[in-house]
């Protein structure tokens, strides 16, 4: 086992104890994307070869020689017996939507391409303030624009490092390959409708999404300012809770962010789950889709063996001194994606109005006669399809004549899903929930090629994890196991407003319990070949 396979938790111990040096746990990251992540994803990048096709293709930038001299300077304050912060020589990776000064940060898209940072974004900040050694900028579906990151500008996009010819999930598909892959032990994501937590998923780590304003927002290029919520991706719930020391709390650059006092999310871990109250909601264990033809919704269940892993870690719970409620009702679940199409379309069209090729970012080359064709122009030219398609729908919906019809309507159904929330989360209601026990998505990872290009489809792969968002609550998403393909299960946690603490501590339980379990020892595909 490499240094870069461990945990960052353990890694942050044999530094400390001088067992290693920060430089040879940047080395071992940077020999492992070497070994197994192929060319980063670049504009124009021509026809794909076979050799792509068997790499992961993480990252759109890596600063190999920056990391190397931030490594050095971490090894000299523990040589001198200083303490270089809590996540002091830990190698991390930024997904490619927060700025970070004197940096490309491009969002995935050809319009911001050429855009150089003049700030840094408060929660990569502040993982820098914390010690953590940043390796670059890794891949993302443009704006955060889909499920599968399929559709980045910047191509090749990523692999799912436990079978190369699936996806790794969207948005944050290149953030879980690079510490799925072992490339990194943290990567800082975001969740929008599932974002973090459905890659996560897909390949195999840990991914967290905060309560909204638990982590500032500060420096994220904005998808839907009421929904995004910055959060770590790990290997564990030990190393998210790590991370999340660093990243969370009040900030005076954002407005959103909460001022609620930040726990020690580490010291509560190994606490005794015994008492707590685990929710089972039937309505978390189908989708709910519309025919495209005629318009009726459909149901289907998950698959037998995704609910099999749910009900094996139920068991593992109630083994705990965890207490089991069955049939929690959620019936909103079902309007989580139609209310999202619409509130997040009028959000996107409203934060992509600033790229018009004048401030900054991609200005047409061709001739234009006047300021409108400028525009015209340069977002045409600049946004890929994705994109374009949401500010289409978001200034349909958002009219006059049919916001009433959508978007006012899309924001009473998000009203309704919070208040599943509260119900089955009240402390002196009919359910005390602590948390709810779900699957985090209705399949495991997808084909390459085999989902993109259908937007409704691909946005029902979050139909399980965007309820969490229009909540504005908390989520975890954990491995549970393997599909009979090999492919990852993805277990999710939601709970109550700020209650990120017991959904790292119950992760943690669940992680002990079957650490020796044989699914456990599997290792990713493209490990295999190194």
């Amino acid at each position: 086992m490499e240094l870069c396979d461990l945990s960052a938790l353990d890694i942050s111990r044999m530094l400390r104890s001088r067992q290693t040096s920060a430089l040879e746990v940047v080395n071992s990251c940077l020999a492992r994307v070497e070994k197994v992540d192929g060319r980063p994803g670049v504009l124009d990048s021509g026809p794909e070869t076979e050799e792509d096709t068997r790499r992961v293709h993480a990252f759109i930038s890596l600063n190999a020689d920056k990391a190397r001299a931030r490594a050095r300077d971490v090894d000299k304050q523990l040589a001198a017996g200083e303490n270089p912060g809590p996540l002091g020589g830990i190698p991390f990776t930024v997904k490619d939507i927060f700025c970070v000064k004197d940096t490309l940060s491009t969002a995935a898209s050809r319009i911001l391409s050429n855009f150089v940072s003049p700030y840094t974004a408060t929660p990569v900040e502040r993982m820098l303030k914390a010690g953590a050694v940043s390796l670059g900028k890794v891949n993302l579906d443009e704006f955060t624009y889909g499920s599968s990151n399929e559709s980045s500008a910047f191509q090749p996009s990523p692999r799912n490092p436990w079978d190369t010819s699936r996806v790794p999930g969207g948005s944050s598909g290149g953030s879980a390959a690079s510490v799925g892959a072992g490339e990194a032990f943290l990567s800082l994501g975001t969740d929008t409708a599932g974002s973090i937590r459905q890659p996560a998923a897909f390949c195999g780590v840990v991914g967290l999404k905060p309560t909204y304003g638990r982590v500032s927002r500060y420096g994220l290029i904005a998808f839907g300012s009421s929904l995004d919520c910055p959060g770590p991706v790990a290997r564990s719930a030990a190393d998210a809770a790590l991370m999340m020391n660093a990243i969370a709390g009040a900030d005076r650059h954002d407005a959103t962010a909460a001022a609620v006092p930040v726990p020690d999310y580490l010291a509560g871990l190994d606490k005794d789950i015994k008492g707590m109250r685990i929710g089972l909601s039937p309505d978390y264990f189908r989708i709910t889709f519309p025919d495209a033809q005629s318009g009726d919704y459909h149901e289907q269940q998950v698959p037998d063996e995704i609910k099999a892993a749910v009900l094996r870690a139920v068991e593992i719970y109630r083994a705990l001194g965890a207490e089991i409620i069955e049939d929690v009702p959620m019936p909103n679940t079902r309007y989580g994606i139609p209310a999202y199409f619409v509130i997040s379309r009028v959000e996107a069209a409203s934060n992509l109005h600033r790229f018009d090729g004048v401030k900054y970012g991609y200005r047409t080359k061709s001739p234009v006669g006047e300021l409108k064709d400028l525009y015209r122009r340069s977002r045409g030219e600049g946004f890929g399809l994705q994109p374009k398609l949401r500010i289409l729908m978001g200034m349909y919906v958002s009219a006059a004549q049919y916001s009433e019809q959508y978007y006012r309507r899309a924001l009473r159904v998000r009203t309704l899903i919070r208040r599943d929330f509260e119900a089955a989360f009240d402390p002196i209601g009919k359910y005390r929930l602590d948390t709810l026990l779900t699957p985090t998505t209705p399949t495991t990872a997808f084909p390459m090629k085999g989902v993109y290009g259908d937007s409704v489809l691909m946005q029902y792969a979050d139909q399980l994890t965007v309820p969490a968002n229009h909540a504005g609550s908390p989520g975890i998403s954990f491995p549970g196991g393997f599909d009979y393909a090999g492919l990852p299960i993805g277990l999710q946690l939601l709970g109550p407003d700020f209650s990120e603490a017991a959904l790292l501590q119950l992760t943690h339980a669940y992680e002990k319990v079957t650490a020796d379990a044989e699914w456990r020892k599997r290792r990713p595909a493209v490990l295999e070949e190194v």
